[in-house]
């Protein structure tokens, strides 16, 4: 028997060419698994969070006086309301509107207790103070509400986009 051998020669540098080109190659394939390859919806810092009902901040909603815009300044936790204030409020708007600091001092004290706008009272003499108050702080607490609360919101009342300045008359 006689067998013809045969005799390879590779020189270094296309050992060192072929090296180089099939290290990028899996590289390349690698990189466009990466890109390509289905994410899960949710990150673990979504789910540690999907608990949260506000996201924390200062939220403010305005409401016309008088011809002045009062903002109503929500302060929230993550989990909690932390405290219902009035800001922008000219020496004009509380001379003429003397009952809207008590008024929303009393709601606000209510709201913070049960950390719920549902059962709040408020007494006959303040009733439209009242509820104006209470529709600017609920305002206010929806654009705090954290993001899936939010959408739940806006796909039950099917209007998002309800942006009416609620006016106050003389009491």
């Amino acid at each position: 028997m006689s067998s013809k051998t045969k005799i390879v020669v590779l020189r270094m540098k296309e050992l060192i060419y072929t090296g180089i080109f099939v290290a990028l190659g899996i590289i390349l394939i690698l990189l466009l698994v990466f890109m390509f390859a289905p994410k899960d919806s949710k990150t673990d810092t979504t789910d540690a969070n999907a608990s949260d009902k506000y996201i924390p901040g200062v939220y403010t909603s305005s409401i016309m006086l008088g011809g002045s815009a009062v903002d109503i300044a929500v302060t929230v936790e993550k989990n909690e309301i932390a405290s219902i204030r009035m800001v922008n409020v000219s020496e004009t708007v509380a001379a003429m509107y003397p009952l809207m600091e008590p008024a929303l001092d009393n709601l606000a004290e209510q709201i913070i207790t049960s950390q719920s706008l549902d059962h709040i009272t408020y007494p006959d003499e303040n009733q439209y103070t009242s509820l104006v108050l209470l529709d600017a702080v609920e305002r206010a607490l929806e654009k705090a509400a954290a993001p899936e609360e939010e959408t739940q919101k806006t796909e039950e009342n099917g209007n998002s986009g309800n942006n009416k300045t609620p006016t106050v008359k003389e009491e």
